[in-house]
């Protein structure tokens, strides 16, 4: 099946599956939901819009320079209470986790090969800004790779694709590859089954493993 390739770089990303209350996690390699999040924006599908088209594609992730995870402190007023109220008095520190100086490939695989040269096209000319993750994260580098629609599989298409970012120290060091599993793995709880206005997300299984691309 054909393969659609991106990259995701930028000074600072952050993938969150799990997030609830005040704290924001991030995960160290792009979510799923995020990776369709930016699609639709760079497609101009709204929220509230069906995404079963997109969810059905099948993503992996090659990690080109795998980021350093950082934490920081964010503190909101005027926060809503468990009860459902506004307490204009209270202060909440919110920890905040995010990935900085990240580079990741990303590939998307499925049956239809138009809908991955219609969202290829959108990458180069986006309707809205696109984000790694949270709206204040924007790519440092374009998203769009010129011939990146593949007649690959997923696995094949990101094992051939030349490196898009150079070792850390100069050192040619193995990469992480993780490919979207049918029925065994890690699981994933960012899996979208509804529009994203709804924010459901299912679970889904991940596999990792280690693969040389030379330099």
């Amino acid at each position: 099946m054909p393969t659609l390739l991106l990259r995701l770089a930028g000074p600072i990303q952050s993938w969150g599956t799990t997030s609830r209350f005040d704290e924001r996690d991030s995960q160290l390699e792009p979510s799923k939901s995020g990776v369709l999040g930016l699609v639709c924006a760079a497609l101009g599908r709204d929220r509230a819009q069906p995404v079963h088209d997109l969810a059905g594609l099948k993503m992996g992730v090659r990690v080109d320079r795998e980021g350093l995870l950082m934490r920081d402190y964010q503190t909101a007023t005027g926060v809503i209470s468990a009860a459902g109220n506004v307490d204009l008095k209270r202060t909440v520190i919110s920890p905040r986790y995010y990935l900085a100086d990240a580079v990741f490939l990303v590939g998307l695989e499925g049956i239809d090969r138009g809908l991955l040269e219609q969202i290829h096209t959108a990458l180069r000319a986006p309707v809205w800004p696109l984000a790694l993750g949270r709206k204040s994260f924007p790519p440092g580098e374009p998203t769009w790779l010129k011939d990146a629609v593949r007649e690959e599989g997923l696995r094949e298409a990101l094992l051939a694709w030349p490196r898009i970012a150079r070792p850390e120290r100069g050192q040619d060091q193995p990469m992480r590859l993780i490919l979207e599993h049918e029925s065994a793995g890690a699981v994933r709880l960012d899996q979208p089954v509804a529009p994203f206005a709804a924010r459901r997300f299912g679970p889904r299984y991940i596999a990792s493993e280690a693969i040389h691309v030379p330099v």
